[in-house]
């Protein structure tokens, strides 16, 4: 049986020149989104996305930052016009902001997202602003200063909400916090981080924990259902379902006569792979077609191997379509992760 590398260098020899652009896959599904990790390193070491004790790569293994500005503008090239830029946490990331300044302005490019712990961010908030980021994704598991710092381990509260009130005040259209609700640890917090999202006039979205990584807990014990999750807030608040989308996963719930939106994003209990657009890549340079496989491309030793020529680049990515897969294999019934990359390896 061949490998994926092996049937992306045998279609990329025998009809290259035939794909069509925009980027389409085997199932008919327009790419126009990737995710691109800039770096595995992270400030926290959240539970349900890292081990408390972690060996992260050396920087020759990392893509430079050169590196990523080059696969980005092929990639919006190709027709891509969302870039959301993750980690590990992005913003530890030496000259990060190079990167943005670099790609914010791109011509195709409609949007440039961030996904962050909020650490850095009071701090940068205004610098990514002028760079032309313009949504930015917090991750905030609880409003209670002891179990966060007990969820990320090493993080603090009152620094994020700083973050946020940064970020606020730099003028971004578009904040959302992301939350991972997890059984007997922080699901009983859901109300009251959707009481923050609509006090603060943003948009919190909730994320089923996925089965990535071996991670200290059992996820299938601590596995919270979105469905129960909306069944929950649509007791207490008036919710309105939503057409919109903001070009990943999530569907939407308006929060009546509030500026707030409620996102879930559920890759267990409602699987949005028919529709799937996007495309991850490590900060190894790894093009990942689906979180939930491991079906991969290194792109890497394209960059490296013809600095100059981006044809042999273009190519793997276009002859890249042909083999992702329809979609993800989760199940919390298995003993072990679906897939033992830990999220942050894969960006988030």
């Amino acid at each position: 049986m061949m490998t994926v590398a092996t049937r992306v260098k045998t279609v990329i020899k025998t009809s290259a020149q035939k794909f069509p652009k925009p980027l389409i896959d085997q199932f008919g599904r327009q790419v126009d989104y990737i995710r691109l990790s800039i770096t595995d390193r992270c400030d926290f070491r959240c539970v349900y996305c890292m081990a408390e004790e972690m060996t992260f790569l050396p920087r020759i293994e990392v893509l430079s930052l050169e590196e990523c500005a080059r696969l980005v503008k092929v990639f919006v090239a190709l027709g891509v016009s969302k870039v959301r830029i993750t980690g590990g946490e992005p913003l530890v990331r030496k000259n990060a902001l190079w990167l943005l300044n670099e790609i914010g302005q791109l011509d195709g490019l409609e949007e440039l997202v961030v996904t962050t712990n909020g650490s850095q961010l009071e701090k940068q908030a205004q610098a990514l602003k002028n760079a032309g980021v313009k949504r930015i994704n917090i991750s905030v598991d609880s409003l209670d200063a002891v179990r966060f710092k007990q969820i990320t381990r090493t993080g603090e509260l009152d620094k994020v909400l700083r973050g946020i009130a940064a970020a606020k005040l730099a003028g971004f259209a578009g904040i959302k916090l992301n939350t991972v609700l997890m059984r007997g640890i922080n699901d009983d917090e859901a109300l009251a981080l959707v009481d923050f999202a609509i006090s603060q006039e943003i948009d919190i979205a909730f994320i089923e924990e996925m089965p990535l990584g071996d991670v200290d807990h059992v996820r299938g014990s601590t596995f919270v259902s979105n469905d129960d999750t909306l069944k929950q807030l649509q007791a207490h608040y008036p919710l309105i379902a939503s057409a919109e989308t903001t070009g990943g996963p999530a569907r939407y719930w308006r929060v009546a006569n509030t500026a707030t939106k409620i996102g879930f994003i559920s890759p267990h209990s409602h699987n949005f792979c028919e529709s799937c657009n996007r495309v991850r890549i490590t900060c190894k340079g790894e093009l990942y077609l689906c979180l939930g496989q491991e079906d991969k491309v290194d792109l890497m030793p394209l960059l490296r191997n013809h600095p100059e020529d981006d044809q042999p680049l273009i190519a793997a990515i276009i002859a890249s379509m042909q083999v992702k897969p329809k979609g993800h294999d989760f199940d919390l019934r298995r003993a072990q992760p679906a897939v033992i990359r830990f999220m942050s390896h894969t960006g988030g």
